[in-house]
């Protein structure tokens, strides 16, 4: 039996049928793989990947921005743009709980000298205008310069309403501020506002859009904006190590997941709401769902032991506390649900 064979038996035997940790745990359905492996490819850097090329297209035009950019990750792409609108020296302004702020490991800073200034969120984790107008740095040289917005959507699983978020934007933009969209769950955001993702992706210049967590790829993500601001940005990603080759067997799997996985999220939303609805039954511990993700808060002294318990079930959950965040996704069936819940239930009888 060789590795791959080995590793394949090794997945077929395991015991998790149900991992809520995250919607970055999908895999690859046959026909992505299908569509992968058949991808039409070309070197990326030379702009001869016509997969790629497509991605990159396709997802412009449903954004209604000018051009796209592949990359390998999220963090890159945030990391892309942010070094496109700033030289060093000028701010970011962002949301305190944002990733850009929180779980990118200060690439902006560290890497760009972009400086950060956070502000702090409202209860339906929005930034407001009345926060970013104030943060807005007056021309004064003791100070950096204000130059770029960072918004996200959704956040903690939250799809911030449009008026609320073109709101933030404006007081930005209205202040000569360029606005960017961190669109990690663009999608389950645009499912939850029930709106068309141009109608979102409008409220900013730039908006990166995740392809491996909602939407089920194993990797990518796309920035999407002006034609010369992602040139700039095209730039920032050979600086950043990200300059790629005969990348359209990735690129094949966005397209696969665009033309396939955007009307599914709803079941992600309602999986998770029957879960949280199943929970608060137990009346076991707060319960909070939005989009698809469902936070539970048990008991302190209960976290070791529900995990262990939930692992007997094939059901893997996420080790944070003393919140647990549950993840619903493509991977996760009504069967594999039906485990979830009977799981909580014997633990919690």
């Amino acid at each position: 039996m060789n590795l791959y064979s080995q590793v394949e038996t090794d997945l077929e035997t395991s015991k998790t049928v149900c991992d809520l940790r995250s919607d970055t745990v999908t895999r690859p359905c046959d026909d992505m793989r299908r569509a992968m492996s058949e991808a039409v490819v070309g070197d990326d850097v030379y702009g001869e990947d016509p997969t790629v090329n497509h991605l990159e297209a396709s997802l412009a035009e449903m954004l209604d921005k000018e051009a796209g950019m592949f990359v390998p990750s999220g963090t890159q792409s945030n990391l892309c743009s942010v070094m496109a609108h700033c030289g060093r020296g000028e701010e970011v302004i962002v949301g305190d709980q944002y990733h850009i702020f929180i779980d990118e490991a200060a690439g902006a800073s560290v890497l760009a000298g972009v400086a950060m200034f956070p502000i702090n969120l409202e209860e339906d984790h929005s930034v407001s205008a009345a926060s970013v107008r104030p943060a807005i740095k007056d021309d004064d040289p003791h100070c950096p310069i204000s130059k770029l917005l960072c918004l996200e959507n959704t956040v903690h699983g939250k799809a911030i309403s449009l008026e609320t978020i073109k709101n933030a934007a404006s007081a930005g933009s209205d202040a000569g501020l360029s606005v960017h969209l961190d669109g990690a769950r663009f999608f389950n955001a645009v499912t939850a506002l029930g709106c068309a993702p141009h109608e979102l992706a409008n409220i900013a210049d730039t908006v990166s859009v995740c392809l491996s967590k909602g939407l089920g790829t194993p990797m990518g993500s796309v920035l999407t904006g002006p034609k010369d601001l992602i040139a700039k940005a095209r730039r920032n990603r050979k600086i950043l190590g990200g300059g790629m080759r005969q990348a359209g067997f990735a690129a094949a799997a966005g397209l696969f997941a665009l033309d396939n996985n955007i009307k599914r999220l709803q079941e992600d939303h309602d999986r998770a709401a029957h879960l949280a609805s199943e929970l608060k039954v137990l009346n076991c511990g707060k319960v909070q769902q939005d989009t698809n993700m469902v936070f539970f808060t048990p008991e302190i002294e209960d976290h070791v032991a529900l995990h262990t318990h939930m692992a007997g079930y094939g059901v893997k959950i996420g080790g944070q506390q003393p919140k647990i965040r549950m993840v619903l996704h493509k991977d996760v069936d009504d069967a594999a649900l039906t485990a979830c819940i009977s799981g909580f239930k014997s633990f919690f009888s």
